[in-house]
Parts: structure tokens; sequence; C-alpha cells
């Protein structure tokens, strides 16, 4: 390698978005490696029903990885994560899910794994990189007048996930970059296509985080415990089957009939093992309590501010007031009522294209 040159080490997934950024990355004159994470133990009898990023099929997504960084020409490195995998990411999902909240596990991956623990096993790999790379629709920036590294959404609204990255610090973000920030995902297919990766242009996107047919897999038996499902004046209306199977705003798989309109899944209630289901205008909240604050664009924390948030990764911004509380907590309320705000789940706070922060859901207001 050119030592002149720097060198960027590229999270390959062995789909096109990565493949094309490591091509982009190599053509531009970088030196360019690439690296994978092994993720998967089989410690789960799953059959794979779903592209996912936990699963079985990893093993052709590693081949696939290897093969593309063959056909651009850049050294390939497969580092084995199972086991840090297993206990920051596994571990916090089902703990999660055993207190009755709704996990995003692609965030902590992204924050603990993809841009924290991989980039120091690639430093015991004896691999030496100045930057790190991925194939995410976002985009980083250095702000002057801040003296901060901003974290910004990609180009494809339809894309984006900036949402998925907003627990990364300012440590992280400098060494970040997103080459395909800038491009749409059509653009992406056609211009690997057009640079002889067809295969990978082609390839399915992964759906989901788990390739299994359900998140029951992760738990025990006895762990899954049966209960009850009681309306909002406390009335037994029906059982569960254990409170991992259910996330607030479901409303299939209740197996609940003769109410006259449809229920809702509204609160997970892990203390007495309850779920309370009702119809879909008690879904709607007024605001939501949050922690575990991480702030991008400048620090917040001793000031009300007025920003737009998003509660899922591909849900349209929604105008909101957001005022600190004590250490890392926020209480938000929006400007009109959203549905189904869900607990564990994540909120993340925009100013304009740029990510301001954002947080862990822990409660919902309900529309008074």
């Amino acid at each position: 390698m050119d030592k002149t040159k720097k060198t960027v080490l590229v999270g390959m997934s062995g789909g096109v978005d990565s493949t094309l950024a490591a091509y982009i990355l190599k053509q531009s004159g970088y030196n360019v490696v690439g690296i994978t994470m092994k993720i998967w133990d089989g410690k789960l009898s799953a059959e794979k029903v779903r592209s996912g990023c936990y699963g079985p099929g990893e093993a052709a997504d590693i081949e696939d990885a290897g093969l593309a960084a063959g056909k651009i020409g850049i050294p390939y490195y497969v580092a084995d994560m199972a086991e840090e995998y297993r206990a920051s990411v596994i571990k916090y999902f089902r703990s999660e899910y055993l207190s009755g909240r709704t996990p995003n596990p692609c965030v902590m991956c992204n924050q603990k794994m993809k841009f924290g623990m991989m980039l120091k096993k690639a430093g015991e790999l004896g691999i030496d990189f100045d930057l790190f790379a991925t194939g995410h629709y976002a985009s980083v920036r250095y702000s002057a007048e801040k003296d901060r590294y901003i974290l910004c959404r990609g180009a494809d609204s339809k894309k984006d996930q900036s949402y998925f990255l907003y627990r990364l610090t300012q440590e992280q973000l400098k060494k970040c970059i997103f080459p395909l920030g800038g491009f749409t995902k059509k653009e992406v297919q056609a211009a690997a296509a057009e640079c002889g990766f067809d295969y990978y242009a082609e390839k399915p996107e992964s759906q989901d985080f788990y390739e299994g047919a359900g998140y029951g897999d992760f738990f025990r038996k006895g762990e899954m415990k049966p209960g009850d499902i009681i309306d909002e004046k406390g009335r037994i209306i029906g059982k569960h089957d254990g409170l991992v199977n259910y996330t607030v705003g479901q409303r299939k798989g209740l197996g609940i009939g003769g109410s006259g309109e449809p229920l809702y899944v509204l609160r997970i209630d892990a203390c007495s093992n309850r779920i309370v289901a009702g119809p879909r205008s008690s879904l709607f909240s007024s605001g939501l309590a949050a922690s575990r604050i991480n702030w991008i664009s400048s620090d917040y924390s001793g000031e009300k501010k007025s920003f737009s948030a998003k509660l899922r990764s591909h849900q349209p911004d929604v105008p909101c007031k957001v005022f600190p509380g004590d250490k890392d907590s926020v209480r938000v309320v929006f400007d009109e009522p959203q549905m189904a705000v869900t607990p564990g789940q994540s909120v993340v706070f925009y100013s304009g294209d740029e990510v301001a922060g954002g947080g862990i859901i822990d409660s919902a207001e309900a529309v008074v």
C-alpha cells in the first residue's frame, strides 16, 4: 500500500451498499481495507425465513463480502465477534423485552459493535487505518463554528439511516466517512451494476434484525409466561402467550374478539405480566420521557429547544419541544399527539438535516 495515502477501513456486509462504498473509496485514491463482523454463533436453532443481520445466512454474506473485496482489489478480514455481540447486543435485547420494552438492537449494534469494538478488533488484527467507512445513507461534516462533528441525513429520504446512528460520539464521528450519503438507493444499484457488481445490485436487502421465525427463539420457556390481557378498566378480556411476543401498537395476534372495534396493545406491564389493550384512540400520546440522551450537534442539556423528532426510522418528522431533565433525561412534548409511542425504542431529534441527538423512550404521556 501507498503509505502516503490515508487508509480507510470499510465495514462490509456482503450487500450492495457497503460494496459500492468500498469501490468508490478505492477509485477515489484511498488505501482501502475491508472487514466483516462474524456475529452468528449458531446457539439458536434458527431456520432462515427472511433476510436479516443475525442468523445462519451470515456465512453466505461473509463469502459475498470476501468476493466483492477480491474484485475491488483490497485486503479483507473477518473479525470473529460472536462473543462480544452476545454480551452487548443480545443481552440488551433480551433484558429490554423481559422488562416489557421494545428495543432497537440496530442502534446499539452501531454504537457498541460496528463503530466501537470492531475497530478495536481491527487493531488487534494488525490493521492500521485512519478512517472508518460504512454503506449507511447518512453524512458527517465538521462545523468550525460549533467545533463539533455533525451527523446529517442522507440525500435519499426513503433510505436515510441517520436515525440508527444518533448514538455515535464525537470521537466516532471524527473518523467516519459515509460515501453513499449523497446517493439515492436507485443510484447506488445502477452504479453498482455499471461497475460490474450486478449480483450485489440485485441481492435482496436485510429486512429485519433476525432471520428466524420469531423473537421467541431468544427466550427460554420459563421466560415466556402466559398472562392476562386486560382492558383500560382492568377487566380480563383475553390471554397472552408471553410478553416478548407483543409490542405497543400491535393489533394482530391478540386473539380478542367481540369488542365491536379493533383492539391494540396500549401498554405492557412486566411487573404484573399483563398487557393492556384498547381502541386506537387510546394509542395517542401528547409527549414522552426519554433517557440515555446523546447530544451531537450541541449540548442542549440546559435549555428548552424546538426540534422535529422521529419515533421510528421511516416515520415523518413531527414537531416537538424538548425540556432537559436530570442528568441525561428529557421530557418531549409534541405539537400534535402521536400514535404508539413505544418504550425501549429511540426518539431522535433533528434540526433541519442535522441530527441534534436522541435517546431511549422510557414512557409515554397520555393525552389529557
